[in-house]
């Protein structure tokens, strides 16, 4: 790689202030505090030493997804996938975050290598940060040079041997001093099937990094490139992803900024309505002062579940916004410094995690309000004998915000039980969610102002009152509903009694002789007669409306009133006729 090459990300957003990755977190592991030795990439982008992610305590679960887990690894995906059903599957908790990390077959070992982070630790090393570097061939004496070729670090001994080797005698060598200007410095990335093959080539259709080896072996005519050839491809698709995360952060953080102050009012109106309560009370005695501590009480109680409510909402979105930070930084970091086989490698990984992130659904406004408010004047009971007064609510009724609903409000019939519902609101037009408002209702004929109906209300204790009445007579009423002696929206209001509904007794027909099977005494209010000596009508003979009618009474509405007026000697013929 060119060490003037430009990064993959054509923008760099501002990222908000206290991250947790800067130079300690790209280094050193954030369980043991130490360089990374052996970093590996857990799912939810963060990076921890391979032995310090063995001395997790694991968990078993149970994976009903079928196939390899979620977690990519270098190693898992060279296995074939396992029968659909379900399998006993082995987690961990990631030591940053605590989010779940079902392991691959190979368990630890088998997850992701951090290349980035890898080398990252040599040139920390190297700046004299960290410890010395050790010698990549004998493991023992510290690096002084560094083949440009085999990209190893050589102690004197083994650069002395590496330069009388026929194969590697023209090789370029550099002193480490030399390096120190340099932002990489990482080692060759191996195949894990060929380990003398260095992986130069992605294959696009099992979407991961191979070797020469591989090409001719199990990815034979698979359509195979360069990685240079490619990484501008699968660079794009990382960076839309990325462009759709960003936007998330500062929306998490304005919503936590507005939680805080809303928890900043919450506690100065708790405050003033307890000052409130207290000037209420100074004034009575014992049975006052005990009053004043339930009320003070009650308070408590609403501040704490408004908080709790408020805090629970902040520590969920602070873990999310955490998450797509890490996310964020992680997936530019990895774009800006990273090769492009150190992309490609963790492609995976950190598109399936972007994916879950931009998913989680998320609520930018606080959950709950600030609005307390104390009633002097309402009855609060009697308290060790003495009637009290003072209630706090987190709502208040507002009349000209209450509605009327109900398909009964402007049509009824006499002595028939006619209902309607009250939906009580305050003035947010919310709905209360509580009973106990004083309901009004008044139910007055027109003509007999002195003679008003006997009207119910039920309280339903969630906002909303059922009230019915039942009218004695026909005609016109008016129907008056208050709240505190105001009247609700639409009140007054007139409503006209109708006359006790009357069913059909016939029979809703196209004609007499259709639906009477051809009987020729059967007869139709409609008038209509058949040669012959049928009695009904018939479709286009004399008097045959020309369209479906009642046989009771000839009206040609399915659903509505029978008007027929016949007495007790009226011809059956004409009421009941047969529907075949």
């Amino acid at each position: 790689m060119s060490e003037k090459r430009k990064p993959l990300l054509g923008f760099m957003g501002k990222l908000p202030s206290g991250t947790a990755l800067g130079n300690l977190g790209k280094t050193h592991c954030p369980s043991c505090m130490g360089l990374f030795k052996t970093p590996r990439l857990l799912p939810c982008l963060h990076t921890v030493c391979t032995k310090c992610l063995e001395q997790l305590e694991p968990f078993s679960v149970v994976d009903i997804r079928g196939g390899d887990s979620d977690t990519s690894s270098e190693g898992s995906i060279f296995q074939e996938l396992k029968p659909r059903g379900l399998q006993p599957q082995i987690g961990i908790l990631c030591p940053v975050c605590d989010a779940q990390v079902d392991l691959p077959v190979g368990g630890v070992k088998a997850l992701t290598i951090d290349h980035l982070a890898m080398n990252d630790v040599m040139l920390e090393s190297l700046r004299g940060e960290g410890q010395g570097l050790v010698c990549d061939l004998c493991s023992d004496r510290e690096v002084e040079k560094r083949c440009q070729t085999c990209k190893a670090n050589l102690c004197h001994f083994c650069c002395q041997a590496h330069r009388r080797q026929k194969k590697t005698t023209y090789h370029t060598m550099v002193d480490l001093e030399d390096l120190k200007g340099y932002s990489r410095i990482g080692k060759a990335i191996l195949c894990p099937a060929h380990p003398a093959e260095e992986l130069r080539l992605f294959c696009e259709l099992c979407d991961r990094p191979v070797c020469r080896d591989c090409v001719v072996g199990d990815h034979r005519e698979h359509p195979c490139d360069f990685t240079s050839n490619v990484i501008h491809k699968h660079g794009d698709s990382v960076r839309e992803l990325l462009k759709d995360t960003q936007p998330h952060v500062e929306a998490l953080e304005d919503a936590l900024a507005q939680i805080k102050g809303t928890s900043s009012a919450l506690q100065q109106r708790v405050e003033a309505v307890a000052a409130d309560i207290r000037t209420f009370t100074e004034g009575y005695v014992k049975a006052i002062e005990e009053h004043r501590d339930k009320l003070l009480k009650q308070l408590e109680d609403i501040r704490a579940q408004k908080e709790n409510s408020l805090q629970l909402q902040k520590a969920q979105l602070e873990q999310l916004l955490a998450d797509m930070r890490t996310g964020v930084e992680f997936t530019e970091h990895l774009l800006t410094c990273g090769s492009d086989l150190e992309i490609l490698i963790t492609k995976g990984v950190v598109v399936e995690r972007l994916m879950k992130l931009n998913q989680v659904e998320y609520s930018a406004h606080p959950r709950v309000n600030d609005k307390i408010c104390f009633s002097p004047q309402e009855k609060a009971g009697r308290c060790r004998g003495y009637e009290v007064y003072g209630v706090i609510n987190t709502k208040e009724v507002d009349p000209a915000k209450c509605v009327l609903q109900g398909e009964d409000l402007h049509r009824a019939r006499e002595k028939q039980t006619t209902s309607f519902t009250l939906l009580c609101k305050d003035a947010a037009g919310e709905s209360m969610g509580r009973g106990g408002d004083n309901i009004q209702v008044a139910v007055v004929p027109k003509d007999k102002k002195d003679s008003p109906v006997r009207t119910m209300v039920q309280d339903n204790k969630d906002g909303t009152y059922c009230v019915s009445f039942t009218p004695k007579e026909p005609g016109v009423y008016t129907v008056l509903v208050c709240v505190k002696e105001q009247h609700v929206q639409g009140s007054p209001f007139t409503m006209t009694v109708k006359k006790r509904h009357r069913s059909h007794p016939g029979v809703f027909h196209c004609c007499t002789f259709c639906s009477s099977g051809g009987q020729k005494t059967a007869r139709c209010a409609c008038g209509g007669t058949m040669p012959g000596g049928y009695l009904g009508c018939g479709h286009g003979h004399k008097g045959h409306p020309g369209r479906p009618h009642w046989s009771c009474c000839g009206k040609f509405t399915e659903k509505s009133e029978c008007t027929w007026a016949g007495g007790q000697n009226a011809a059956r013929s004409l009421l009941r006729t047969v529907a075949l």
